[in-house]
């Protein structure tokens, strides 16, 4: 996985990003298309470093989303190929289930919602009283509850390295510490300018995440997007409390923000997070407060878009501040789903950063975006469930490019 001081003269794809979309797409690619040579471009000294490394590991079952959306189909067999591919290689995941609770009479109407949206897009979903819901979470406060299933847990870095292994295996290249400075689209390839040498690439496909949008720029292929990062906290329960939580337990979304709230999730090493509370970051990468770029500082300031939407949800993005900022606060939206859970149970884990993508007119963008110009491919809005939907994108990009 070093980086190599000698690149071919060509190469049949190149990939930018080497998180889970990218890697999954060049695996694709080299499944479909055996003996082809296939280089992934990554900025950073090592893979997944950024949204993939810093993910939930919650395998999504495509419950939320809004029927017919490509998140929705992509979710629901995103979930089952993941499945499939982590059992064929022995990655730890387990098919735990999940509950979405309604913790009064005013949550009852939108899980209702919920539950007819579940069978819109073909997922398994049972709603379900508090005698229930006690049965699976005896912490768990509520009236009633949405239990998914087929929701589960999975350790994604394991899956980036199994796709590594066989990109590999099948002759594939995996540059690190090589950024992509420059793009020239030509009549029968991209020429590729990187930080360790040139390539020549039949056709290109821009996975670059939180940097998306600036590689989609050099091909002029950003279509209006632009990143918005937005940083996702947890909190980490310590151990001698991790029996408050089974399974995953998740609010009812709220409809007045495009977050999904603070919610708890066992991981597949046991450990039980709690989060994310969503703020704006102030750089791409920035996982703390004191990380700032005076760029994106720029960006921000000079976003339009953004600040509509700081006026349209002006009232819950103080709050996710004020739990960033007060552990109090972060406690009590916890404590509305598990009552017992107290400011002492709870120490700092690592944050992420999400790559969100606003359109041309402002709006978030809810769904996934994919732009195609000239010989390259952009994925340019890639949220939650990217990393459960990865396989069925990248059969989707693949798909596109041999058409």
């Amino acid at each position: 996985m070093s980086s190599a001081s000698t690149s071919p003269a060509r190469a049949d794809l190149a990939v930018v990003g080497a998180g889970i979309i990218g890697l999954a797409a060049a695996h694709r690619f080299l499944t479909d298309h055996p003996g082809s040579q296939v280089v992934v471009c990554e900025a950073e000294e090592r893979p997944a470093l950024h949204q993939t490394g810093h993910n939930s590991g919650v395998l999504h079952s495509g419950v939320y989303y809004r029927p017919g959306s490509a998140k929705a189909a992509l979710a629901v067999a995103g979930r089952s190929s993941m499945v499939e591919f982590c059992r064929e290689r022995g990655i730890p995941h387990e098919v735990c289930g999940k509950v979405i609770v309604a913790v009064d009479s005013s949550e009852r109407e939108r899980l209702a919602t919920l539950a007819e949206r579940a069978v819109s897009n073909g997922v398994a979903a049972e709603l379900i009283d508090s005698r229930r819901l006690g049965e699976l979470e005896p912490h768990c406060a509520g009236i009633a509850a949405l239990l998914v299933p087929s929701t589960g847990i999975v350790d994604y870095r394991a899956v980036c390295r199994a796709l590594i292994d066989e990109i590999e295996a099948a002759g594939g290249e995996l540059r690190t510490g090589t950024a992509v400075v420059r793009l020239a689209p030509a009549a029968d390839c991209v020429r590729v300018t990187t930080t360790s040498g040139d390539l020549e690439a039949t056709w290109l496909v821009n996975c670059a995440g939180l940097r998306c949008d600036q590689v989609a720029g050099l091909a002029g292929a950003a279509d209006g997007y632009r990143i918005v990062p937005f940083r996702g906290e947890y909190y980490e329960l310590v151990p001698e409390r991790s029996h408050l939580v089974n399974n995953l337990i998740y609010p009812v979304p709220d409809p007045s923000f495009p977050f999904l709230g603070v919610h708890l999730t066992r991981m597949i090493d046991g450990t039980i997070h709690a989060g994310p509370n969503a703020v704006l970051a102030l750089a791409r990468e920035g996982y703390r407060w004191s990380d700032i770029s005076r760029a994106q500082l720029r960006e921000h300031v000079t976003n339009r878009g953004l600040w509509r939407l700081a006026r349209r949800y002006w009232r819950t993005g103080a709050g996710e501040v004020w739990r960033s900022l007060n552990k109090a606060a972060f406690t009590r939206a916890l404590q509305r789903l598990v009552p017992d859970i107290e400011a002492d149970d709870l120490v700092r884990s690592p944050a992420g950063v999400r790559a969100q993508a606003m359109d041309a007119s402002g709006e978030l963008e809810d769904d996934f975006a994919v732009t195609v110009a000239g010989r390259s491919t952009h994925v340019l809005n890639a949220p939650s469930p990217a990393a459960t939907s990865s396989l069925e994108i990248a059969k989707m990009i693949v798909a596109e490019i041999d058409r």
